[in-house]
């Protein structure tokens, strides 16, 4: 299964093409879709980031789309401004006949780490990790949205549920196994 994983932004949108075949994953393609903030108006960058999110879409064919959920934001035209690129995304996706699954940023640290907490560095040394990238530094925007695409792999394409303290453990061992079985 060929999933892309997007994580989106209003001037930089990050995506990640990964092919998951059983425990095996393997980047196809990622990168960050940059706009100019000063020098295009608003619509002028949605309509770049819907134009190179279906080039992506495209070239890679994927299979499945995940998509990070918008979080709080104490600013409210950030997260309009947000909330209208994932639209953006969501709408590149239709598009072409893919409908995305959304996971919190939480849920996304958490398949990738183990843990819900980590932060940008933990996430992307893992992500690397997993996916058996050398190249450093990689942009947090791509590592990210690979991030969410292997949070739809690990998760076979269906947000994990809250889970109990309890339960947190065990699925930090099935993680563990996850990784271990993934080695070459």
């Amino acid at each position: 299964m060929i999933i892309l994983g997007i994580d989106p932004g209003s001037v930089v949108c990050g995506f990640g093409v990964i092919k998951a075949e059983g425990s095996v994953l393997t980047p196809i393609e990622y990168g960050a879709i940059q706009v100019k903030r000063q020098t295009t108006s608003f619509p002028q960058r949605l309509t770049e980031i819907h134009n190179r999110l279906c080039a992506v879409i495209e070239r890679t064919q994927p299979d499945a789309c995940a998509l990070e959920a918008v979080f709080y934001s104490k600013n409210v035209r950030s997260i309009v401004q947000l909330s209208q690129a994932r639209g953006v995304a969501m709408l590149a996706c239709a598009q072409h006949t893919l409908e995305p699954v959304e996971y919190t940023p939480m849920q996304v640290k958490r398949s990738v780490t183990g843990r819900g907490a980590a932060g940008k560095a933990q996430v992307s040394a893992m992500v690397r990790a997993i996916l058996q990238i050398e190249e450093q530094p990689l942009l947090f925007d791509a590592t990210d949205a690979l991030a969410v695409a292997i949070c739809h792999a690990v998760n076979n394409g269906q947000p994990p549920q809250p889970v109990a303290k309890q339960a947190r453990k065990s699925s930090r061992k099935a993680w563990a196994e996850f990784v271990k079985s993934s080695k070459p």
